[in-house]
């Protein structure tokens, strides 16, 4: 006879759609009614995207049709947010910052947290209040890119008060933990800490908070979306075909968690040598703009490979703030340009979706 608890375990091996975990564990099934031989589900969900709906659905009915249950008597109730409403009444567990920023990745070792610090830094200068939070549990980098590993943060009134440089305020697992130690993690514990890094900081009150966030999609970008109003997200690339591989899963994680794509950053889009300024394409040039027009983004910038983006990031010293005059530098800083004002005509429409967005030519530096 079937009852409440074994559906409920029958449905732990029905996984959110684009995520690796199931819906019992994440808290999307709410209810589970038995009159009988029919089921009635009630699911909450973060996405307002009907194809993630319908597969959920599907997944659904298949497994319990599995418990020898008639379809007939099966009934998916699923809640979607309200993406013009999203902002205004979305959770938010840090509501004195205006702006969330996800700076993502498809895979590691793309220069997400080179990218997340140089943009923050860019916006800084443009007069912004700019935080970085580290929510790369695993490998938290920002904190030797920014120049403050090693300081360990005051804690006041319960509250943990953030490090300062460049301008910004800067968060991250990093400076918690000592330097070298390693983190073994299952996922709620990671969903908790992205929570704390958020509600338990002294951020103050923030034009935008810039998110570096793990690479892939997982724990810790579901738990984000669920505990502030994303504004819009990045997502960081190199021209290789097994790269665009993964940040077309990284931009369809965007959709699924109705977060506007604000674009793509092309990064080791070509080397600059340091002797000569010649350019040469080692990893391609130009192959995430197929990439942006498919999901109807920008390309914002096409970074180069220069010997000081990497000094710079082992140093603690950014290039857009120490070689501002650098090809990289410059777009870095048009980057944020073109991001805020993604951030902005977001804001003005309410939080919608990006469907809107004509994408424009990919910017970048030119061959000589």
């Amino acid at each position: 006879m079937l009852t409440q608890d074994i559906i409920k375990e029958a449905l732990k091996t029905v996984t959110y759609p684009g995520f690796e975990k199931d819906i019992v564990s994440y808290g999307f099934l709410k209810h589970v009614d038995l009159d009988g031989d029919k089921v009635t589900l009630s699911l909450d969900i973060p996405s307002s995207a009907e194809e993630v709906s319908r597969a959920l659905e599907k997944s659904i009915v298949n497994r319990l049709v599995g418990l020898d249950m008639s379809e007939n008597n099966i009934i998916v109730n699923i809640k979607k947010p309200d993406i013009a409403q999203r902002n205004a009444m979305g959770k938010n567990i840090a509501p004195q910052i205006k702006n969330f920023l996800m700076v993502s990745s498809g895979k590691g070792g793309v220069g997400k947290s080179t990218t997340t610090v140089n943009i923050a830094i860019a916006l800084a200068q443009q007069g912004k209040k700019v935080g970085i939070l580290d929510a790369d549990i695993y490998g938290p980098n920002i904190p030797r890119m920014i120049g403050v590993g090693g300081n360990k943060p005051k804690i006041e009134n319960g509250k943990v008060i953030p490090l300062e440089a460049f301008g910004l305020e800067v968060m991250s697992m990093g400076l918690i933990y000592e330097e070298g130690e390693s983190l073994i993690w299952r996922g709620p514990m990671i969903m908790r800490a992205v929570e704390q890094l958020l509600r338990d900081v002294a951020w103050s009150e923030l034009d935008v908070l810039v998110i570096d966030m793990p690479p892939g999609t997982g724990d810790a970008q579901l738990t984000l979306a669920q505990s502030v109003p994303v504004t819009a997200g990045v997502t960081v690339s190199t021209p290789q075909s097994v790269s665009l591989d993964d940040s077309a899963r990284s931009l369809a994680m965007f959709k699924k968690l109705n977060i506007p794509i604000a674009g793509i950053i092309e990064n080791m889009s070509g080397f600059i040598c340091p002797e000569s300024g010649k350019e040469y394409d080692i990893f391609g040039k130009g192959t995430t703009q197929p990439l942006a027009e498919k999901y109807n983004t920008f390309v914002l910038a096409q970074i180069p490979i220069e010997p000081n983006v990497r000094i710079g990031g082992d140093e603690g010293k950014p290039i857009v703030y120490f070689h501002s005059d650098s090809v990289s530098a410059k777009e870095y800083m048009k980057a944020a340009h073109r991001v805020w004002d993604e951030i902005e005509r977001i804001n003005s429409e309410g939080g919608a979706s990006n469907a809107q967005i004509q994408p424009t030519p990919a910017g970048g530096a030119a061959c000589h």
